[in-house]
């Protein structure tokens, strides 16, 4: 087996197109096309149920070394607007040069259009909440956990839990990486280790929807440091100019979530950041919820002990 890195693969195809613009997957592809026995071990895994979830991985996979693909050349850039992101080896960084050029493949754009839409039909919302989590666990450095409304209490009847849990939550642990004589003052010192984060999930927004969505955002997520409503599909441009009105009202952000490669997912809109999270609020979802009291217990075991442990979080 070649010991080259899948890293080294991307950027020495990219070196051997300059100038041309390529996508995960059509990077993907070709390396695999190239270095078919490196990949024979990875391909028997049963997990893959055929050669397109397979493909799919190694989609995933380079959009989250990307920083490492770009440590291999200071000529190698990358894109994310617009969609989908795009990579490509510069001929030249020191003279100015022509936009490059997108490279043809054998899936154009219209139907690359088609693929997507179809996979969002596809999945349900349930679905959506890992790929939600690997893109906040890759790009944002979240440690997140899911709150099932089944495991909830429902103490004050029907309808007395309406719009109170959140899909996910993450602590984002600022504190981490510090000198420990500061995570000990700050820990001592009452001042802010973490920040909490709430994600509301949505398939897609409409005209029809897109007010409703917002709001069980706002009310789900009011307790957060910041809070933000996560979609697959945005209808139209009036439906995003709608969110562009409701956020700078409310606050609360909008996520673009791309199923087909979680790492290229984007802040649309970003949260409007509250300083201190609403302990009260919170206190509400512990006494009704068991997902919700699991985190913050993770939660205050990082407050007391700086201490963070892998196994307790990201569970879908």
């Amino acid at each position: 087996m070649s010991r080259v890195s899948q890293s080294q693969k991307v950027a020495e195809f990219l070196k051997e197109n300059p100038g041309e613009k390529f996508t995960a997957r059509q990077i993907a592809e070709a390396i695999i096309a190239r270095y078919p026995e490196d990949y024979l071990d990875k391909r028997s895994n049963p997990r893959f149920s055929d050669d397109k979830a397979f493909l799919q991985q190694i989609v995933a996979e380079i959009g989250a070394q990307k920083a490492s693909i770009l440590r291999q050349d200071n000529k190698i850039h990358w894109q994310d607007k617009p969609r989908p992101r795009v990579y490509w080896f510069e001929v030249n960084a020191n003279e100015e040069e022509e936009e490059p050029e997108w490279h043809d493949s054998d899936l154009d754009d219209e139907d690359a259009a088609i693929e997507v839409i179809t996979q969002q039909q596809i999945l349900a919302e349930v679905e959506l909440y890992p790929l939600l989590v690997q893109y906040l666990k890759s790009e944002h450095h979240l440690y997140c956990l899911r709150i099932d409304e089944k495991r909830s209490r429902n103490s004050r009847g029907s309808g007395g839990n309406h719009w109170l849990h959140p899909d996910i939550v993450a602590m984002e642990p600022v504190a981490k990486g510090w000198n420990e004589l500061v995570q000990t003052c700050v820990r001592q010192g009452g001042s802010q280790s973490v920040r909490l984060w709430a994600f509301e999930v949505k398939r897609e927004l409409t005209r029809a929807t897109v007010r409703k969505s917002f709001f069980q955002a706002v009310s789900n997520s009011s307790w957060a440091n910041e809070g933000y409503l996560v979609t697959t599909s945005i209808a139209d441009t009036l439906v995003e100019q709608e969110l562009r009105m409701l956020s700078a009202l409310h606050g609360i952000g909008v996520i673009l979530l791309v199923t087909e490669n979680p790492f290229e997912s984007e802040i649309l809109l970003p949260a409007r950041a509250r300083p201190e999270v609403d302990w009260q609020s919170a206190n509400r979802i512990v006494d009704e919820n068991e997902d919700f009291r699991d985190f913050i217990e993770q939660v205050s075991m990082y407050y007391q002990t700086g201490i963070l442990r892998s196994r307790d979080w990201n569970k879908i």
